[in-house]
């Protein structure tokens, strides 16, 4: 036994030992990038890494603001994103409320058929999609954007796996108590559904800030564009300007950390959560 315990916790060690060093290989790019950030344009690329520069250039956080509109596209990124993820909270564990608790015709195949849009790929529908979005004259608007991301077939599935977990006789006795569908998803489900609904938060919150390609489509006006648009929008005027790359890039991680960091004690607890009940 003690050589079974002695061998289980070497190789324990070495497992962490290997864990770590691959963390620290991830973030060297992220520590290359907040170094640049803080350096003129011609210390950028000078080997060996000057990891920690002499002189930080802070004001390369203060050009970026004057070189574009960066503060509109800050605020056209995070209304969008708020506005995408509350929407998505509210359709996905709503509908997966019905689809995990609710009996109805034909219930499995259209959740199946649901589900199934996953595997098709966005640039399929992409070109239709644009032509009924400039039908309906919402063309160069944040409107488009947000209908077409308020609903996520993936945010369905993980809040449907999650309530399954939770005992139907929780949601009977419920209805035996006189509450209505609408009062259980509300007062039951809701609060018992914090970490799935904290790991639909992350996942959302990222895609919609790091979403380059919609914005691109739809969005001409720049007033209206976004940060990623925003962006790419500098780099091609500015190409050579290093230091304020970076830091704008920078920038525009600072939300996701923060979101990411806020949420990730549940993070873990929600994804075991929807993976265990098929």
């Amino acid at each position: 036994m003690k050589v079974q315990s002695k061998s289980y916790k070497f190789w324990r060690i070495i497992l962490y030992v290997v864990l770590i060093a691959l963390a620290a290989l991830m973030l060297v790019p992220f520590a290359w990038m907040l170094s640049a950030s803080l350096k003129l344009d011609k210390d950028v690329f000078i080997f060996p890494i000057q990891w920690i520069p002499e002189n930080p250039r802070w004001q390369n956080y203060i050009d970026i603001w004057t070189k574009i509109p960066l503060m509109t596209f800050v605020l056209n990124t995070t209304k969008l994103t708020i506005i995408v993820t509350c929407l998505q909270l509210l359709t996905s564990s709503f509908a997966a409320y019905a689809f995990a608790k609710l009996d109805f015709r034909h219930k499995n195949l259209l959740f199946m058929t649901y589900i199934s849009t996953i595997a098709m790929p966005w640039q399929v529908y992409m070109v239709p999609q644009f032509i009924m979005m400039r039908g309906m004259g919402m063309n160069d608007s944040h409107m488009a954007i947000i209908c077409l991301q308020a609903f996520s077939a993936f945010g369905v599935f993980m809040m449907r796996q999650f309530y399954q977990e939770i005992p139907d006789e929780l949601c009977e006795a419920a209805r035996i108590d006189g509450m209505s569908e609408y009062k259980i998803y509300a007062r039951i489900m809701l609060p018992l559904s914090k970490p799935a609904l904290s790991t639909l938060t992350i996942f959302t919150f990222v895609a919609t800030w790091n979403d380059f390609l919609g914005p691109m489509i739809y969005l001409k006006t720049e007033s209206k564009k976004t940060l990623q648009i925003g962006l790419r929008m500098f780099i091609s005027q500015y190409s050579s300007e290093y230091g304020l790359i970076m830091a704008a890039s920078v920038l525009s991680l600072i939300p996701v950390l923060v979101v990411f960091l806020s949420l990730q004690k549940y993070f873990v607890e929600g994804i075991a959560a929807t993976g265990v009940k098929g």
